[in-house]
């Protein structure tokens, strides 16, 4: 059989298999994956079945003089190669299209299990907002269940299941359930699914899709491609079963002993890595970046806190940056960026905008933004942010450090900690009960000089830097020397003998250095 003809065959039988995947349901949120799979790893599962990569390559041509013009471009195909597949990864799903849905709660009003920090209004009313944050989703219908056993398979009792049943059956217009839990089962989702006759999203996928539309960086884009590959493994799972039972799913590929369903695994592994490799390059960019600034030694200042509390509009604040533009929604910020200012004493800083927290924030979904995260390990200050406004402000509080507990972070940065109540302007006569707490109005501006001053304290303390004042003579380049490596805060000018003392915020190291280059 000529190659040709194999090549042939197996396309056809790729196509054949394409064409089942695709008959299977899919949830509406996912871009398609085993299909999509398939259509960008048919070469790559053709390559497989000829042998391992850098084995089996084509025979270059053996025309006289082309070699090194030959091996240029191989290079340029294999960059070119690079930036397609990479591109593949970043490529967004299609839209899943509007979805009116019904918002449901489930409330456990006793036990272990009962929310402490929380009500079930409370709870819907985040989960609606949620729903509100996306384009063309549109809660029509809300309700709270009572449950007792919401990690069962239907969630509820046998009684408020068929209460529930009842009403989504007489809501025609809706088009999907949104179930307020963190994640559901394969087994759950497809049972309640059945048996409601609509599509039903836990959080899990509605806060990634929230991600998937938000993101605009390419590191946040891997990111969240990387936060899929766990769904889109479950789904894969749930359309093989279908199509072994219609004896679609345990077709061998090229007499190679490999299934149908172990090829799309095994192109989802490769997915899977390829994301992570190009991850840990964009990690040690950042890296290199970070390196930098501790070289100059900009003090980095981490600010993080719930999802919009108003991380943004206190950086704006702080640094004046006209550039950012704060949104009043959920997610609005997926990316770490960073943005410099200066403190009383003009010491330059850098103010760090991070990604915000979510009660129930699926852990996959934190594992996925951990490289994102990595960089507050390295911030000489945490500023934690909260909405001092908002009726689950301690539950929000708790969630945060929660989360900043499980990144492994220095315990000196978790004690040095700034707290921030913002919003007070929305609150009447405003008196906070913690008394190591600042509050502030990012909008209007209150209480920022004093948030300031407590930074400045703070960053002082955790970076060893030193407020002195040296006597320097003004015809060396001690003077030019400070500028450039310390801050300098005040110059008093003596003309009777040509010196001046000069007032510095100048690291240890720093110090060390002058008095090495200037002894005195």
């Amino acid at each position: 059989m000529g190659p040709g003809l194999l090549l042939r065959g197996a396309a056809a039988l790729c196509a054949r298999g394409l064409r089942a995947a695709a008959a299977g349901r899919l949830c509406p949120l996912l871009p398609r994956p085993p299909a999509r799979l398939l259509r960008t790893g048919g070469c790559r599962c053709l390559r497989t079945a000829l042998g391992p990569p850098g084995q089996g390559k084509p025979p270059r041509s053996g025309g006289r003089g082309r070699g090194a013009a030959h091996s240029e471009e191989e290079e340029e195909e294999e960059e070119d190669g690079e930036e397609e597949e990479l591109e593949e990864l970043l490529a967004p799903g299609p839209p899943p299209g509007a979805q009116r849905l019904l918002v449901v709660h489930p409330a456990v009003k006793w036990g272990a299990k009962k929310p402490q920090l929380t009500t079930a209004e409370l709870q819907i009313a985040e989960a609606i907002a949620l729903i509100n944050t996306l384009h063309n989703w549109t809660v029509l219908d809300k309700i709270i269940m009572s449950t007792k056993t919401p990690d069962k398979k239907f969630i509820f009792g046998k009684g408020n299941f068929q209460i529930l049943t009842e009403k989504i059956k007489g809501l025609p217009h809706i088009t999907a359930v949104f179930l307020n839990i963190e994640r559901l089962s394969p087994l759950t989702k497809k049972e309640l699914e059945d048996a409601w006759g609509v599509t039903v999203f836990d959080r899990y996928t509605v806060v990634l899709h929230i991600f998937r539309c938000n993101a605009r960086t390419k590191e946040a884009k891997l990111q969240i491609a990387l936060a899929e590959i766990p769904l889109l493994r479950t789904n894969l799972k749930n359309e093989m079963s279908q199509l072994d039972q219609q004896r679609g799913g345990s077709r061998y590929i090229m007499g190679s002993g490999e299934t149908f369903m172990e090829m799309q695994y095994r192109l989802l592994k490769e997915k899977e890595f390829k994301i992570r490799n190009a991850l840990e390059k964009l990690r040690r960019k950042r890296s290199v970046l970070r390196t930098q600034r501790r070289r100059r030694e900009f003090p980095v200042i981490s600010v993080m806190g719930y999802t919009n509390c108003g991380k943004t509009t206190l950086i704006k604040a702080l640094t004046g940056d006209e550039g950012l533009q704060p949104q009043d929604r959920l997610f609005a910020t997926l990316d770490i960026t960073a943005h410099a200012g200066y403190l009383p004493s003009h010491l330059a800083v850098i103010y760090v905008d991070t990604i915000g927290f979510l009660s129930e924030l699926p852990h996959d979904l934190i594992e996925s933004f951990s490289a994102t995260l990595d960089d507050v390990a390295y911030s000489d200050l945490i500023v934690h942010v909260r909405d001092i406004s908002h009726p689950e402000t301690v539950l929000q509080k708790a969630s945060v450090l929660s989360v900043l507990k499980n990144l492994n972070l220095p315990s000196h940065l978790l004690d040095s900690v700034v707290e921030v109540h913002n919003k007070v302007d929305l609150i009447e006569r405003y008196q906070s009960p913690e008394t190591n707490a600042i509050a502030v109005s990012a909008l209007l501006g209150y209480g920022l000089e004093e948030l300031k001053g407590e930074i400045e304290r703070t960053v002082l303390k955790t970076t060893g830097k030193n407020i002195l004042t040296i006597k320097v003579n003004l015809a060396g380049p001690q003077l030019s020397w400070l500028y450039k490596e310390a801050t300098v805060q005040e110059v008093d000018v003596m003309p009777e003998d040509g010196t001046a003392n000069v007032k510095v915020i100048i690291s240890n190291s720093a110090l060390g250095k002058y008095k090495k280059l200037f002894p005195q």
